[in-house]
């Protein structure tokens, strides 16, 4: 699977005409420290991103996607400043292959590791929850909601209502748990699959097991 926080360091060189050195020189990081970010064997942080969208007149997000085409110049007559007054909150947040019981930064780099997806990451924006985990579709059950290769972003601390589809947890002797859309009423919580091809589960309030381990806030489409 391929590293969603991997910059785009060597296109951007190339398409400059830069070498490592020059861009050391522009964004005053060391030459060692910037082959590894370009090379993906070391983690950036916020400052650096700040310092690379700078150097190269981007947006941070952009260090992240694929260059857009433009039909104009536009692009270069503007240049980014070398300190925005805007904080640049970016986190990276760690690919899971099951969902973790107990959600927390410990919790979920454990899983991470344990399910096969060890240093992969999903780069997201102005995100206060420090729980959340993407959580890595490996099948096509949910099909054609949600496919093999899909990642959904699954937040432990945004509230999930009746009618969204959140990560939970059901069953009194063995907990499953699951990715399923809740509905609530006044006697039963109801599970019904993503893509409705699955009986509905109905739980009794307050009789069996059930709990939200987080709501999932997005989806990012396997486009390979």
């Amino acid at each position: 699977m391929r590293n969603l926080t991997a910059l785009r360091v060597k296109e951007l060189l190339r398409e400059k005409g830069w070498t490592t050195k020059v861009l050391a020189e522009k964004t005053g990081m060391s030459e060692s420290y910037l082959t590894h970010i370009k090379n993906g064997t070391r983690r950036w942080n916020e400052d650096s991103l700040r310092k690379l969208a700078a150097a190269f007149e981007i947006s941070p997000i952009d260090l992240f996607t694929s260059q857009r085409k433009r039909t104009d110049d536009i692009d270069k007559n503007i240049k980014m400043p070398e300190k925005s007054g805007v904080e640049l909150n970016v986190k990276a947040i760690p690919v899971v292959g099951d969902i973790p019981a107990n959600p927390s930064p410990y919790n979920n780099q454990l899983a991470q590791t344990t399910t096969g997806h060890k240093d992969e990451f999903v780069p997201v924006f102005n995100n206060t929850d420090n729980n959340m985990f993407a959580y890595y579709i490996d099948n096509n059950l949910m099909a054609p909601t949600f496919v093999k290769g899909d990642l959904l972003l699954i937040s432990p601390e945004t509230w999930a209502r009746s009618g969204d589809i959140a990560a939970v947890e059901y069953g009194n002797e063995t907990p499953t748990r699951i990715i399923t859309r809740v509905a609530y009423t006044d006697d039963f919580v109801v599970l019904e699959s993503i893509n409705q091809k699955s009986t509905p589960i109905a739980l009794v309030r307050g009789k069996d097991h059930f709990r939200i381990i987080g709501r999932v806030v997005q989806r990012i489409q396997n486009l390979l």
